[in-house]
């Protein structure tokens, strides 16, 4: 209310100095009536002629029909006054009317926004900010390479600032989406909680974003050569890791069940449409170097740079997984043995284990048959029987089996939303937060589950997003991939300027 009172003082000091100016001027124009009188009536003769000495007065002339114009002033003077004081006072009551909002009363301050809308905000500024932090990641990996970490230390520090900031975005939206806190007050200081924390990441970022522009030379001068150089390096770099994970998928759907390389499927070809893309953006960077063209040469360089790094996740995809289920394939006899026994154990102790057995049975028989997924055994084994810490120092076999199954559902998880992030939605990547926090604190299972939980999402929504924007040939090619990966920004007609390190508010600033 003390707000409103002090925002309304003028408004009322205004109307006052406008009543009091009314009736000075109604009293300037009196008082010169009064004044100006005399004069008006000068050459009015006397309506009573003097009386000469010595002679008796006469009674005075009948006076004229009619009345003088002296007569007439005062009346009609008071009858104007009174109709523009009538007047006035009738527009101050039809304005105050008009700015009213209810009778009687006006509201102190904005009303606050509605629970839904405040949701609405958060998801919004949750997907933002992530997607700001893994922009600036990947920048910030090229800068790195040239210029080393010693020049890149105080980047580094404001996007882990960013990326912890972040983290706790999701942490607290993810408990408010289970339902705590319940109070009502609570939960909307919670959504408050999870705006401010994005908000402050994005700050962290915005506030290094010029000077992370003039160490890589992004002003008058133009890109610096030996980045455009590190960017055209690893791009043929990847081009031929592209053509080897073609063969590595091949051999993967020889070896295992077609469910074992299932999440990578298409990772080949993505990439190669990355690099489709990021061949005519770095050409392009080259040409406006040479041309003396700064602005468009940094503009293509970036979006060559985002290509890249996305080509790299996908290629990274591929390589990894192969990697897991080689290093799965050795673990799961040791981690069916160890489960085995415990479930026989169990038994023996009457806890009644025969359902686990029969699944371990079914694992052991797959495994036998050379049919089985190996990362899908591990993953049953584990959830049957319940992974405990070994006798002997370090972690049993069922606990490592446990943790490389999390640590690889959490990374596909992670490459998929980094290769989609504009069509990825806040569900998905509050999922996905959850189970790094999950697998940080050593709850491999539940990162497992809740890592699965975030990929199907994100599925679901890549595949209600679709593709908008058709591929062409020359520098249209690979367009598509460039926009659903965000690698441009879709703001504009030509799909937007290129994704670069700063917040929401610098992170658009590169533009042809």
């Amino acid at each position: 209310m003390t707000s409103f009172l002090i925002r309304g003082r003028p408004r009322r000091a205004t109307a006052h100095i406008r009543v009091r100016v009314a009736h000075a001027l109604l009293g300037v124009v009196t008082g010169t009536v009064w004044l100006v009188l005399p004069l008006m009536t000068v050459g009015v003769p006397d309506p009573v002629p003097t009386a000469r000495a010595g002679t008796t007065t006469r009674s005075a002339p009948p006076r004229p029909e009619g009345t003088s114009t002296a007569d007439l002033v005062l009346p009609l003077l008071a009858g104007v006054a009174a109709v523009a004081l009538a007047g006035y006072g009738r527009l101050r009551r039809a304005r105050r009317a008009r700015t009213r909002t209810t009778p009687g009363t006006v509201p102190a301050r904005p009303s606050a926004p509605s629970p839904e809308d405040a949701e609405r905000q958060a998801r919004a500024a949750l997907r933002l900010t992530d997607d700001c932090v893994r922009t600036s990641r990947e920048e910030l990996a090229f800068v790195r390479e040239r210029f080393g970490t010693g020049r890149t230390e105080r980047f580094e520090r404001a996007l882990r600032a960013a990326g912890t900031e972040s983290a706790a975005a999701f942490a607290i939206w993810r408990r408010y989406e289970q339902g705590s806190p319940r109070d009502a007050g609570a939960r909307r200081q919670a959504l408050a909680g999870v705006i401010g924390r994005c908000a402050e990441a994005g700050r962290r970022l915005d506030a290094e974003a010029e000077a992370l522009d003039r160490l890589r030379g992004f002003g008058e001068r133009g890109p610096d050569p030996a980045g455009l150089e590190a960017a055209e390096r690893r791009f043929r770099e990847l081009t031929a890791r592209v053509v080897a994970a073609r063969e590595t998928l091949a051999e993967l759907r020889a070896r295992y069940p077609a469910s074992a390389s299932e999440s990578v499927a298409g990772y080949a070809e993505q990439a190669g449409d990355r690099l489709l893309f990021a061949t005519a953006r770095l050409n392009g960077a080259r040409q406006a170097v040479d041309a003396g063209d700064t602005d468009r040469a940094v503009c293509r360089l970036r979006a060559g740079e985002g290509a890249v790094a996305q080509a790299g996740v996908l290629v990274g995809g591929v390589e990894r997984l192969a990697a897991r289920l080689a290093e799965a394939a050795m673990l799961v006899p040791d981690a069916l043995a160890a489960a085995e026994r415990e479930a026989t154990a169990a038994r023996q102790g009457g806890a009644g284990r025969a359902p686990a057995e029969r699944v371990l049975a079914a694992a052991r028989e797959e495994w036998t048959a050379g049919t089985g997924d190996p990362l899908d055994l591990l993953r049953r084994i584990t959830r049957t029987v319940e992974p405990v810490p070994g006798a002997e120092a370090g972690p049993g076999a069922l606990e490592r089996a446990a943790l490389l199954v999390a640590r690889c559902s959490v990374e596909g998880a992670e490459e998929y939303v980094a290769v989609h992030r504009a069509a990825v939605g806040t569900a998905a990547r509050a999922r996905l937060a959850e189970a790094v926090r999950e697998l940080g604190a050593g709850h491999a299972g539940r990162a497992d589950a809740v890592a699965g939980e975030a990929r199907e999402l994100a599925g679901l929504d890549v595949r209600a997003h679709g593709t908008p924007y058709a591929d062409a040939e020359g520098d249209t090619a690979g367009l598509a991939g460039a926009v659903l990966g965000g690698i441009l920004l879709a703001e504009d007609a030509d799909a937007g300027p290129p994704a670069s390190y700063g917040g929401p508010r610098t992170r658009s600033r590169h533009r042809a």
